[in-house]
């Protein structure tokens, strides 16, 4: 049944009937969720910025497929030139929300990332579909891997090579610097890294600016196709069913618009349900993000990799089992604390945090668990995890629970 018919007094109904606890509450106590006693949205019309990057998609699709429209709101997506745009029209709140970098949201919320702000993240957008590309130069000296790129980097003067993140404090830079570092290259002392917007990565490497970059879908995969380039690792690699993007926001933008905050993050949540319904789905989706007003650039150069279809411009094709994935029945879109607090353990090993936070405590503060729920209860047969902590092994069979972070964040053989 779809939301339009679905009385809006019904939905209020399933979204208080579960059990008491976790952040639901029981019919009676509907007011005390709702504001005012209403779950209509403070605003209807919902500016969201992005970045023209795959992992986009779910912000374009529930404008373009009306769902924003069934929990009664307009999302009107507003294109981006860079990570630092988004953050300064974030935090000014010139945009209301945004398709934003885990560990920038983060960044702000503590002030190393720009001036603190009190920021929120109200799901996860997708995992994996990242990578790090190496200029074809490399490939020319043999220099396909982690292990050859040491080898490389031994043999010239510190800072001979350069490599490109989008943000310092990006998942873009934390996925580069612990591959680095897994292949013995301390990435502040070895090599140069510098910040590039991901749309302007491809044109850098083809002039020569760098020897290398991470950086989201379709880049990687544009690198190839311009023949200047190859993928040396994807970020799956490093860390299988990664976190990556989230819709983000500020605080106080939750604590003044809390049932818009619940409507932007049902309407998403229905568009990464839709995106990962099907193959065909995921097709036109790429279709649509190819457009000039999103990405910009042909749909075969986002879709491929989309539907785990992977080249790596060394002659290797697989079928990744770890592909980019915006759903998964609820798995990929849970805000978990442990996520948010992985970022905080990297800007601690980096230095970009001089001391060790209280990291579950500013994860409980940022993750909007009990947004996501609300959301969840309004859009229905969406699974809820067992736990708010989940656990992963990454590339260098370190296992990331959440259960010690300092301890896992002093770990760490290269760190500054």
């Amino acid at each position: 049944m779809s939301k339009e018919r679905f009385p809006l007094s019904r939905r209020r109904f399933l979204a208080g009937s579960a059990i008491l606890g976790g952040g639901y509450l029981l019919p009676g106590l509907m007011n005390s969720v709702w504001a005012a006693g209403s779950d209509a949205p403070e605003k209807t019309e919902v500016n969201v910025g992005f970045i023209p990057l795959t992992d986009c998609a779910p912000v374009i699709m529930a404008a373009i497929k009306g769902f924003d429209k069934q929990y009664g709101i307009r999302i009107l997506p507003s294109k981006e030139a860079s990570w630092a745009a988004v953050r300064d029209k974030l935090t000014s709140g010139e945009l209301d929300a945004a398709h934003v970098l885990y560990g920038m949201l983060y960044g702000l919320h503590l002030g190393v990332a720009g001036p603190q702000h009190a920021m929120a993240n109200l799901m996860t957008l997708n995992n994996n579909g990242q990578a790090i590309t190496l200029s074809n130069q490399l490939k020319e000296m043999k220099v396909t891997d982690g292990a050859s790129l040491k080898q490389a980097v031994a043999a010239k003067p510190p800072g001979t090579y350069t490599f490109a993140h989008t943000f310092p404090t990006s998942t873009h830079a934390m996925w580069l610097y612990y591959w680095l570092a897994n292949a013995g290259i301390n990435p502040f002392d070895d090599v140069r890294t510098v910040v590039v917007p991901p749309p302007q990565m491809v044109m850098n490497m083809k002039i020569g600016n760098m020897s290398g970059y991470c950086v989201g879908e379709p880049w990687n995969q544009r690198a190839i196709s311009e023949n200047i380039g190859f993928t040396a690792a994807t970020t799956q690699q490093i860390w299988p069913d990664h976190p990556e993007k989230v819709l983000g926001t500020r605080a106080a933008w939750v604590q003044e618009n809390p049932n818009t905050a619940r409507a932007l993050t049902a309407a998403v949540l229905e568009a990464a349900r839709w995106i990962d319904a099907s193959d065909d789905n995921r097709r036109e989706t790429a279709q649509v993000i190819a457009g000039r007003a999103y990405l910009n650039t042909r749909p075969e150069t986002i879709e491929g990799r989309m539907l785990g279809e992977y080249e790596n411009g060394l002659g290797q094709r697989w079928q990744d089992q770890h592909a980019m994935r915006f759903f998964h029945d609820g798995a990929v879109s849970f805000p978990y604390l442990s996520d948010g607090m992985w970022f905080l353990t990297q800007q601690k090993r980096w230095g970009l945090l001089k001391q060790d936070p209280d990291y579950l405590a500013v994860a409980k503060q940022v993750n909007r668990i009990d947004i996501y729920r609300q959301a969840v209860s309004a859009v229905g047969n969406v699974a809820l995890p067992a736990s708010e902590m989940r656990s992963s092994t990454l590339l260098d069979g370190k296992v990331w629970d959440g259960s010690n972070p300092a301890q896992y964040a002093a770990s760490f053989a290269i760190k500054r």
